[in-house]
């Protein structure tokens, strides 16, 4: 059943504030993985506003994949379409050149600052580990 102009338009497309998208959103994962994901989210709640983890954070940021990426001026292309200022943020310039380590990196940190000793995770595109 498709939506209509009305609904689209009503949609709620940011989570509130137990991280829900709309009427059903939450997590669909098996009740095992409950209680290792509950203390995940309120280590990442802790986590998420505390400065030294930040700075760590950036820090390895910069080390391992050459963050902030820098904002390359597309001058004639800015020009071209009548004055709009285009400019690229170089991503391809990353060391891994991939997103997927900005992810690694955070999950690698959230994991040491909650005292963990090891982290365990898939490897494949799309499979986040638990």
């Amino acid at each position: 059943m498709a939506l209509t102009e009305q609904e689209l338009r009503t949609l709620d497309y940011e989570p509130d504030t137990g991280g829900h998208f709309g009427d059903y959103g939450g997590r669909y994962v098996s009740e095992t993985l409950m209680a290792a994901l509950n203390e995940l989210d309120q280590s990442y709640r802790k986590l998420k506003n505390d400065q030294d983890f930040q700075c760590e954070f950036d820090a390895d940021l910069a080390s391992f994949v050459g963050r902030p990426s820098p904002l390359y001026h597309a001058d004639r292309w800015s020009k071209a379409i009548g004055g709009a200022q285009i400019y690229f943020k170089r991503e391809d310039l990353n060391h891994t050149g991939a997103h997927k380590v900005n992810n690694t990196i955070g999950q690698a940190l959230l994991a040491k600052y909650s005292g963990k000793p090891r982290v365990i995770a898939e490897t494949g595109a799309g499979q986040h580990g638990v």
